[in-house]
């Protein structure tokens, strides 16, 4: 296991897991809420929350079609990835996790 590039996260999923079948196999992907608290400089305390775009191939993708719904708290681990492509003649970036392992932990 290399830990150069691991990532591992816990939260709520943000929407229904948007599936595409490919020949050899499936991408799932869904967006996972992580929430931080804090206490600002007049003593109250402050909810962050990060978006964050998880994809899975294979079957950690099955898994997550059929047991991940809108709102199921996950813990998941995989790499942090960058990819880009043109829109409109703009480049646009886009950063995701490529989830490697899933643990299913509740519901919201």
């Amino acid at each position: 296991m290399s830990l150069r590039n691991r990532v591992t996260l816990i939260g709520h999923t943000g929407k229904e897991v948007e599936v595409i079948n490919f020949e050899k196999g499936m991408k799932a992907s869904v967006s996972l809420a992580t929430n931080d608290f804090y206490t600002n400089a007049m003593g109250e305390k402050v909810e962050e929350t990060q978006w964050h775009s998880l994809v899975a191939f294979g079957k950690t993708a099955e898994i997550m079609q059929k047991y991940v719904q809108k709102g199921k708290e996950i813990a998941v681990e995989g790499k942090l990835m960058y990819r880009s492509y043109d829109k409109d003649g703009q480049k646009m970036y886009i950063t995701e996790i490529r989830v490697e392992e899933l643990v299913l932990l509740g519901s919201k």
